[in-house]
């Protein structure tokens, strides 16, 4: 594609270094070029954007397998052509045998292996989103995948070092480590990594979604965690097969309209963080200069209210009251931030990994999809001879914390970092798309991003490069009682960091760009009608025109 002028008003922030990706008749991005390819050529060919975000996911399970997989979760926000929003969660179950008392005096959940595991979602979801919305088979969509599972993919910098951090559990597991060790080693970059057990088993789901929660491949799969002591039954593979499409949660942020994942996502944690935000930050008049330090103290502070409020009061059942439906607490909130009588954390580490990506074709359909397997590799369990690594959600997302609304329990989802959103203006029309992997940074970039779109009139190429910063720790189950950081890339500037501390964050430098995300957003430009999209420069990823 030619390089060409940037569409988006001029941004009052450090501009991107990276030329934004236009297209007329359909826009993908995603955190590495083989997943944006795929959804590209969908939509040359004439399919939609449901077909190209089907095509995407099953091509990121190969490309990107610390990230996601066939056994972690996966969850979708569809705008339709004719400006219909529904969500699509795919979070499995834990185990029917894991009551609080089977896990005796621990307090945190094993972090790998078989009782880390929740029965996967991701296949449930897009199998869900196929009915819903795809024009083309779901064997035709997922033969790349089953392709490149056959021949094997360059292993990328991104894959072998995340390989290399973990490379002792994953020989722990010997079909693990026979699909992504080599020599007992991190392959190099360039070693085609090949997964013949899982093409067959990509090849077997596009024929059969349920075989993965009622067939033969759910039998494997529940008969190993047995054997390996985590309590399922098989009963909660069944339930977690069925993904009905969901409203969207909705608010409004600088005049126009936001939509996010319902529960079990964090996506109400968005919504309030801009509403206590809406208004304060927007570019001219009296308001903080955008990424200086009132600014960012406001974001920080609207994140650090939104966590204390998801550990305190929510579940992956339990709705927690919005504040940005409630004058009163609203606010109390922006005065608490104004004040810095922030609360003390209450949550966990963040880590772990993720991928998202975008599809939005030329009938204005828009698709945002997160996939995950919660931390990297998951459990590091592979069920045998099928190449499926499976997730550890519940270790990263339940608590042992006797009667807390997430403490783990019989089919229960737990709690969940992953979210997706989009933004229309009033009328209906698509405004933006995008999502982000980083655990529960996730929460606290979305708003950064959709606040650098519409504050700041950011082009989406600037605004997923733009400084990041996060709140640190959030409410993932491990390391409860974290002290309070605020880490922020350096490209803030000194005085900005050093204004962070003189508000009273222990600011912590993270480097030029690692914070961490890989953000995508898709934007249209309504004077030319063209697509504009951002692939963050922080991974390999890539945006597509066509």
């Amino acid at each position: 594609m030619p390089r060409m002028t940037v569409l988006a008003p001029a941004s009052p922030f450090p501009v991107s270094a990276r030329v934004p990706a236009l297209g007329a008749d359909g826009m993908v991005s995603a955190s590495h070029p083989a997943i944006s390819r795929a959804g590209a050529e969908v939509l040359a060919s004439g399919g939609n954007a449901v077909d190209a975000a089907l095509a995407m996911a099953a091509v990121a399970w190969l490309a990107l397998p610390g990230q996601c997989g066939v056994g972690g979760d996966a969850f979708a926000l569809v705008r339709e052509a004719d400006g219909e929003v529904r969500a699509f969660c795919g979070s499995g179950f834990g185990p029917d045998g894991g009551t609080p008392d089977r896990y005796g005096a621990a307090t945190t959940l094993p972090r790998y292996g078989p009782l880390s595991v929740t029965a996967p979602g991701a296949v449930a979801a897009l199998a869900a989103l196929h009915v819903a919305g795809a024009t083309r088979p779901l064997p035709e969509l997922w033969q790349p995948a089953v392709r490149i599972a056959a021949a094997g993919l360059p292993c990328t910098a991104r894959t072998r070092d995340d390989i290399g951090r973990h490379r002792d559990r994953l020989a722990a597991d010997p079909d693990t480590a026979a699909a992504l060790l080599r020599d007992g080693r991190a392959p190099a970059v360039g070693t085609r990594l090949a997964h013949p057990r899982l093409a067959e088993s990509i090849a077997t789901l596009a024929r059969d979604p349920d075989a993965l929660y009622t067939g033969s491949l759910a039998d494997r799969a529940v008969e190993a965690l047995v054997a390996g002591g985590a309590p399922f039954t098989g009963d909660e593979w069944a339930a977690s097969g069925h993904v009905p499409a969901q409203a969207p949660l909705e608010g409004r942020y600088a005049g126009h309209r936001v939509f996010q994942t319902p529960l079990p996502t964090p996506g109400w944690m968005v919504l309030d963080q801009l509403a206590m935000c809406d208004g304060e930050l927007r570019t001219g008049g009296t308001a903080p200069a955008p990424l200086g330090v009132e600014a960012v103290h406001r974001l920080a502070g609207a994140a650090r209210i939104a966590f204390d409020d998801r550990y305190h009061r929510a579940g992956a059942d339990v709705p927690v009251p919005a504040r940005a439906g409630d004058p009163a607490a609203l606010a109390h909130a922006r005065e608490r931030i104004r004040a810095g009588d922030l609360p003390g954390p209450a949550g966990a580490r963040a880590g772990g990994d993720t991928t998202s990506m975008v599809a939005v074709d030329a009938e204005g359909r828009a698709v945002g999809l997160i996939a995950s397997l919660a931390f990297t590799f998951g459990a590091g369990t592979t069920v045998p001879g099928t190449g499926i690594v499976l997730n550890n959600r519940l270790a990263r997302g339940a608590y042992l914390v006797p009667g807390h609304p997430n403490e783990v329990r019989p089919r229960r989802r737990p709690l969940h970092t992953l979210n997706t959103w989009l933004v229309t203006d009033d009328g209906g029309r698509l405004q933006h798309v995008g999502n982000t992997p980083g655990g529960d940074g996730q929460v606290q970039w979305n708003a950064q991003l959709i606040s650098h779109l519409l504050d700041h009139g950011a082009g989406p190429q600037d605004a997923v490069d733009a400084p990041r910063f996060s709140v640190f720790p959030g409410s993932d189950a491990g390391d409860l009682g974290s002290p309070a950081e605020l880490r922020c890339e350096d490209r803030l500037g000194p005085a900005v960091l050093a204004g962070l501390a003189a508000r009273g964050h222990r600011v912590v430098d993270v480097g030029g760009h690692g914070a961490g995300g890989s953000a995508q957003v898709v934007s249209v430009d309504q004077r030319s009608g063209c697509l504009v999209a951002g692939s963050d420069s922080r991974q390999e990823g890539v945006a597509l025109g066509v």
